[in-house]
């Protein structure tokens, strides 16, 4: 999917978090929003997921040359961040079930083989309320992962991850790389040093 950003710009109240920013993010492309704590990268993130309303300037999908509607676009996203939450009365089984009866599953992929990489098997029947943080990221990762969607959004996606799962993440991200449209909003180098191109939140600051 091709994204078009045209002078986007974000408020609340009267205070503008970043402005004009213009970018054309290329299908299969990968690009990584950088900045420190409270530049807006996430922000600027949850706007292209229209999960917030932009203040300023517009953002146009294009998928196989042809305009999505945003009302549309739940089909063709996935997104994982820290603020997200998990259903904490479902199994690890349920979850996995609920998620892939909404999206696909990317083909040549199971179940078993997900968890067996992700360090979850075992866990099958476990409530999600009794999983470590750690294991929720990691089963937060995985449904965004292997769904099978054009776009990938991902917000600190290595919060809570320990040496092993970042190892697993970065490992994942590198075999996507080409597949789909990745986008990562971090201000940790591991998170994001596999992106083509970058967006530095700190230039969209000057609103002079």
């Amino acid at each position: 999917m091709e994204i078009r950003l045209s002078d986007i710009g974000k408020r609340y109240n009267r205070q503008w978090i970043f402005k004009g920013i213009n970018y054309n993010i290329s299908s299969n492309s990968s690009l990584a929003l950088v900045g420190n704590n409270g530049s807006g990268k996430s922000t600027l993130l949850q706007l292209i997921y229209n999960y917030q309303t932009i203040s300023k300037g517009s953002i146009s999908y294009h998928l196989q040359g042809r305009p999505v509607n945003d009302e549309d676009l739940y089909q063709y996203f996935s997104f994982v961040a820290p603020y997200l939450d998990l259903p904490e009365e479902f199994t690890l089984d349920e979850v996995w079930d609920f998620n892939f009866s909404l999206k696909k599953l990317k083909v040549g992929i199971t179940k078993s083989q997900v968890f067996e990489l992700c360090g979850l098997a075992g866990n099958e029947k476990k409530f999600i309320k009794h999983f470590s943080s750690g294991m929720k990221q990691r089963l937060k990762l995985i449904l965004a992962l292997y769904a099978d969607t054009p776009v990938l959004l991902l917000d600190e996606p290595c919060s809570n991850l320990d040496k092993n799962g970042i190892l697993w993440y970065r490992k994942t991200m590198f075999d996507m790389l080409g597949s789909r449209t990745i986008l990562v909003a971090s201000n940790q180098l591991d998170e994001y040093d596999f992106c083509a191109g970058r967006i530095e939140m700190h230039e969209f600051k000057n609103f002079q």
